[in-house]
């Protein structure tokens, strides 16, 4: 394949649109379950940059059109590649190694909430990737799985970081050891999605809509505190606490949150430079 038709290919892998300062990424790949080859991996990534880039953003619902959410990888796809595996696998400064890592983990430094809508097949990568989001909504058919000991593998995109703050290490295990697939219903019963939804989309699209009706410093903070301090001692988790709120308090957008709440009107509020 010429860096073209990759680059053609990427174009058609991702779709990202913003409305009420909600970005809906959908993933565009429908007749093969929204599997993950060279130019998928490339489209995501694109598609991170994109949200990241814009300050209007306040929430993101992340979904994959057609059938399923994500199929995984797209084995054949990247084995017959040009540069194989390695090609997508290619290293990266720190702190993330390198590109496949990224297509899951972009989604836990987003500044702003991430919400995956899951139905379908979830599975391997795809499951990496809705890890990824702050919050999971799961159509209770939804087909989940650590998939990758399947194929002889072991889940390499950023799972290490995302499904511990889910699970415990047993049931973690459990999953990678056996590629078992679970429902929607049993995955929102040991914590592996947030809840159940017979539209996740749906579902999705209006917990995003309230978000963005929030203060979006205060939203930004609330992910950045809940990240970087889920486990850390006392000492250092309420350190950071207390100096995101002393910058919080008296900003313009909390003074409109105040506003706002004490007037009933709805709140105007001004997005990050």
């Amino acid at each position: 394949m010429t860096d073209q038709q990759l680059a053609s290919e990427v174009e058609q892998r991702v779709r990202v649109r913003v409305e009420e300062h909600v970005a809906t990424v959908t993933l565009t790949r429908p007749e093969k379950h929204n599997a993950l080859d060279t130019a998928m991996f490339m489209a995501i990534l694109a598609a991170a940059e994109q949200v990241a880039a814009e300050p209007s953003i306040r929430a993101v619902v992340l979904h994959g059109e057609g059938k399923s959410f994500c199929s995984g990888l797209d084995v054949a796809a990247v084995m017959s590649a040009q540069d194989g595996v390695q090609g997508a696998d290619s290293a990266l400064s720190e702190p993330v190694p390198n590109r496949m890592q990224r297509v899951a983990y972009d989604w836990v430094t987003l500044p702003v909430p991430v919400i995956a809508a899951i139905h379908g097949n979830c599975l391997g990568g795809g499951l990496q990737i809705a890890l990824g989001a702050d919050i999971r909504i799961a159509h209770p058919d939804a087909r989940l799985s650590v998939a990758e000991v399947k194929w002889g593998l072991i889940p390499d995109m950023s799972l290490t970081q995302t499904l511990p703050r889910l699970v415990a290490i047993d049931v973690a295990k459990e999953l990678t050891f056996t590629a078992r697939v679970l429902a929607g219903e049993e995955a929102h019963r040991i914590g592996l999605v947030t809840r159940v939804d017979e539209d996740p989309l749906a579902a999705a699209q209006l917990l995003a809509r309230e978000i963005a009706g929030r203060s979006p410093d205060a939203v930004r903070a609330a992910k950045r505190l809940l990240g970087e301090t889920w486990g850390l001692p006392p000492q250092e988790s309420l350190t950071l606490e207390a100096a995101l709120q002393r910058r919080l308090i008296g900003s313009p957008n909390q003074l409109a949150a105040v506003m706002a709440g004490m007037s009933g009107e709805p709140p105007r509020f001004t997005d990050p430079a």
